[in-house]
Protein backbone atom coordinates (compact mmCIF):
# COMPACT_ATOMS: atom_id res chain seq x y z
CA UNK A 1 0.00 0.00 0.00
CA UNK A 2 1.46 3.44 -0.85
CA UNK A 3 1.82 6.49 1.56
CA UNK A 4 -1.13 7.80 -0.63
CA UNK A 5 -3.40 5.18 0.21
CA UNK A 6 -2.91 5.28 3.62
CA UNK A 7 -2.85 8.61 3.58
CA UNK A 8 -6.13 8.18 2.41
CA UNK A 9 -7.54 5.91 5.07
CA UNK A 10 -6.51 7.89 7.75
CA UNK A 11 -8.69 11.06 6.20
CA UNK A 12 -11.48 8.99 6.08
CA UNK A 13 -10.98 7.62 9.34
CA UNK A 14 -10.72 10.88 10.69
CA UNK A 15 -14.27 11.59 9.47
CA UNK A 16 -15.68 9.08 12.04
CA UNK A 17 -16.95 10.01 15.26
CA UNK A 18 -13.84 9.66 17.98
CA UNK A 19 -15.71 6.18 19.41
CA UNK A 20 -16.24 4.56 15.92
CA UNK A 21 -12.34 5.51 15.05
CA UNK A 22 -11.25 3.51 18.25
CA UNK A 23 -13.36 0.50 16.96
CA UNK A 24 -11.45 0.47 13.54
CA UNK A 25 -8.39 0.66 15.03
CA UNK A 26 -8.86 -2.14 17.34
CA UNK A 27 -10.35 -4.23 14.84
CA UNK A 28 -7.02 -3.36 12.36
CA UNK A 29 -4.83 -4.34 15.24
CA UNK A 30 -6.71 -7.97 15.95
CA UNK A 31 -6.76 -8.32 11.90
CA UNK A 32 -2.88 -7.57 11.81
CA UNK A 33 -2.29 -9.79 14.87
CA UNK A 34 -4.13 -12.50 12.66
CA UNK A 35 -1.96 -11.80 9.21
CA UNK A 36 1.00 -11.98 11.82
CA UNK A 37 -0.16 -15.69 13.59
CA UNK A 38 -0.71 -16.94 10.16
CA UNK A 39 2.39 -15.47 9.28
CA UNK A 40 4.67 -17.12 11.56
CA UNK A 41 2.19 -20.68 11.22
CA UNK A 42 3.22 -20.53 7.59
CA UNK A 43 6.43 -20.06 8.61
CA UNK A 44 6.51 -23.21 11.22
CA UNK A 45 4.96 -25.27 9.11
CA UNK A 46 7.23 -24.73 5.98
CA UNK A 47 10.37 -25.55 8.18
CA UNK A 48 8.78 -28.86 9.83
CA UNK A 49 7.39 -30.05 6.27
CA UNK A 50 10.67 -31.80 5.40
CA UNK A 51 10.37 -33.54 8.15
CA UNK A 52 6.70 -34.39 8.14
CA UNK A 53 7.25 -35.53 4.24
CA UNK A 54 9.84 -38.10 5.75
CA UNK A 55 7.91 -39.18 8.34
CA UNK A 56 5.21 -39.82 5.41
CA UNK A 57 7.45 -41.76 3.51
CA UNK A 58 8.84 -43.82 6.44
CA UNK A 59 5.14 -44.46 7.26
CA UNK A 60 4.36 -45.99 4.23
CA UNK A 61 7.40 -47.87 3.46
CA UNK A 62 6.20 -49.85 7.30
CA UNK A 63 3.03 -50.01 6.27
CA UNK A 64 4.33 -51.71 3.03
CA UNK A 65 6.68 -54.10 4.77
CA UNK A 66 4.29 -55.46 7.05
CA UNK A 67 5.98 -53.69 10.06
CA UNK A 68 2.71 -50.90 10.78
CA UNK A 69 -0.96 -52.10 11.97
CA UNK A 70 -4.34 -50.24 11.93
CA UNK A 71 -4.81 -48.23 15.02
CA UNK A 72 -7.99 -47.59 16.68
CA UNK A 73 -9.41 -44.30 18.05
CA UNK A 74 -9.18 -45.59 21.28
CA UNK A 75 -5.55 -46.30 20.80
CA UNK A 76 -4.52 -42.95 20.46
Amino acid sequence: MSSAEIATVVKMLETLPEATQQQVVERVREYIADLRDEADWDAAFARTQPRLMAAARQAKQDIAAGRARPMTPDQL
